[in-house]
C-alpha cells in the first residue's frame, strides 16, 4: 500500500497507530501518539482514515445541507389561544387615586389635587390615542363624584370615543371605560 509523509497509519498485530513521518523504501517511520518514533515494514501498517476524510467522503456540501434540511421537520407555531373574556378586557389601567400619583399630598388643597388627576388622565387619555391603544379604564374611585364628573366633561371634548362604567366585578362602581375609535375622519 502507498503511503506518504503525513499520513495515519496502524499497526496491524499491534494496538498502535500514529503520523507517518519518512518513508525509504519498505521501511516507514510512524511517530507514535505517545510521541515515539518507531520503523516499520509496510506491509505491517494500513492506512486509517481522519473523521474529517470520512466526512468528506461520505457528505459533500450541498448533499449535507439537503440531509439536514430533510431531517428538520417543519413544526408549526403554536398561537396563544386568548379566551373570550380576556379580548374583550382592556389593554390599559390607570389608576388616578391621589396616593398613586404623588409621594405626598402635603401642601396640596381639593383643587391642586383634582388638577394633578386630570392632567394625568388627558396625558394617559393622549397616549393611548397616539398609540392606538383601544380601551383604557380609569380607577377614580367613588368619593363624591367630582373627579368622575370632570372625567366625563375631559371625555365629551373627544369625538373619536365613547365612554361607560367599567367592569362592575373587576372594578366596582369606581371605575370608567373608555374605546377610542381608531378610524376617524
Amino acid at each position: 500500500m502507498g503511503f506518504k509523509k503525513g499520513d495515519t497509519v496502524s499497526v496491524l498485530d499491534e494496538n498502535m497507530s500514529g503520523t507517518v513521518l519518512k518513508i525509504s523504501g519498505s521501511t516507514v517511520s510512524v511517530e507514535t501518539s505517545e510521541g515515539f518514533v518507531l520503523n516499520f515494514e509496510s506491509h505491517e501498517l494500513i492506512k486509517i482514515k481522519t473523521d474529517t476524510q470520512i466526512d468528506a467522503q461520505l457528505f459533500n456540501a450541498s448533499s449535507l445541507s439537503e440531509v439536514i434540511s430533510e431531517k428538520e421537520e417543519y413544526k408549526p407555531k403554536k398561537s396563544v389561544r386568548v379566551k373570550p373574556k380576556e379580548r374583550f378586557e382592556p389593554t390599559m389601567e390607570v389608576d388616578l387615586h391621589i396616593h398613586n400619583l404623588t409621594k405626598s399630598t402635603k401642601n396640596m388643597g381639593n383643587y391642586d389635587m383634582l388638577t394633578l388627576q386630570l392632567d394625568t388622565a388627558k396625558h394617559k387619555l393622549e397616549y393611548a390615542i397616539k398609540h392606538r391603544i383601544q380601551k383604557i379604564v380609569f380607577i377614580h374611585g367613588v368619593g363624591e363624584g367630582v373627579l368622575r364628573t370632570e372625567l366625563e366633561y375631559l371625555f365629551n371634548r373627544y369625538d373619536n370615543l365613547k365612554y361607560y362604567d367599567a367592569n362592575y366585578q373587576k372594578y366596582g362602581v369606581g371605575a370608567t371605560e373608555v374605546y377610542i375609535f381608531q378610524n376617524v375622519k
